[in-house]
């Protein structure tokens, strides 16, 4: 087991940039960015032993600044939707960035992911990034002091831990905003790549993908993904929750939370024999189907194609501010909001 940390290059204020690169005895290689606090690079053996990229995004700091849909990011401190822009917390209404259609926040307009964080290694096999953000800032109340820890294990799991605590009574939801293809980055689409949720229940949204406060059933609907299938079956029905979205951009609530590390999804590409199985603490999974994904260049000037990549983003449910029956993410000051997130591989 390694870490090597090296210059990955300059953001366009002159902030130097560092990769650290996590090596363990099977060859499984992670890379991750102190821009973000970002995963770039997954290297992992397919069923022949070959290594495999199974991440879509960039290597380099031009995309990564200008081009990016959160590939591999942090998206936080609050990751996903916010409706109307604002929240209300003991009788105070914060008005926050609406960076998305100009009515509603998204991923905290892209705080965590565009900051350049501060790297550490812890050991041989892990990398802490930490920041502190002011208080205010896009809106958001609380100078927050967050830690992502990125630990890589021999038997090829990437374990993210989170720990962050706020001096002011705050909403706190930052995810992993990585797109995974199990067949390697550049290899087409993901249709066939087959996905499992352990998910009864998802939130239906609006045309605006803001949730309407429902918990409905999957059952004979095509979110249910209960037993694998392929993600491409039923990414094309005509049902109005697809149309909202163009295709899978839900959060599922995951059966029987209660804060454990339970398993959330499997995801398997047959061709490639890569298995992909992500567990979590937290009590929702945002599937994205990289619907919205627009030939943009990627690794190596490799354009990102529609549904190129999917998404597995373990979380609250989106706009819990402004649905009562969600589980709360709103933390009392001092009070440490933590949890975990692990993303493990095999191959067969």
């Amino acid at each position: 087991m390694s870490v090597q940390k090296d210059l990955l290059g300059k953001t366009d204020s002159g902030q130097n940039v560092s990769v650290f690169t996590l090596t363990n005895r099977n060859g499984m290689q992670v890379q991750l960015i102190e821009y973000g606090a970002g995963i770039i690079r997954i290297l992992v053996p397919d069923k022949a032993g070959m290594l495999r990229d199974v991440t879509v995004g960039f290597d380099d700091m031009d995309g990564l600044q200008h081009r990016s849909d959160y590939q591999g990011a942090i998206a936080g401190p609050y990751a996903n939707r916010i409706s109307g822009g604002s929240f209300v917390i003991d009788g105070n209404e914060y008005p926050l960035v609406k960076n998305e259609d100009g009515i509603k926040t998204l991923h905290s307009g892209g705080e965590y992911t565009h900051t350049v964080w501060q790297g550490k290694e812890i050991g041989e096999n892990a990398v802490c990034f930490s920041y502190t953000r002011a208080d205010g800032l896009n809106g958001y109340p609380g100078s927050i002091r967050a830690e992502i820890t990125y630990t890589l294990t021999e038997d090829n799991a990437l374990r993210l831990h989170y720990s962050c605590v706020s001096d002011r009574k705050t909403y706190i939801n930052p995810t992993n905003h990585t797109y995974f293809n199990l067949n390697g980055f550049g290899s087409g689409d993901i249709l066939s790549q087959e996905l499992t949720i352990f998910a009864s229940t998802f939130t239906p949204v609006d045309k605006l993908s803001i949730p309407t406060g429902e918990l409905r059933p999957v059952e004979g609907s095509p979110f249910d993904f209960r037993s694998a299938k392929p993600i491409g079956r039923d990414i094309e029905h005509s049902c109005e929750q697809l149309k909202n979205t163009g295709g899978f951009d839900h959060n599922f609530c995951l059966d029987g939370w209660d804060g454990s590390l339970r398993t959330a999804a499997v995801a398997k590409s047959p061709e490639s024999g890569i298995t992909l199985t992500v567990s979590t603490t937290l009590p929702g999974i945002q599937f994205y189907a990289g619907n919205f994904l627009s030939g943009i260049p990627g690794k190596d000037g490799i354009p990102m194609n529609k549904r190129c990549g999917f998404c597995l983003e373990t979380q609250y449910y989106p706009d819990t501010p402004h649905q009562s029956s969600f589980p709360s993410c709103l933390f009392a000051a001092g009070e440490t909001a933590e949890s975990e997130t692990v993303f493990a591989f095999r191959a067969d």
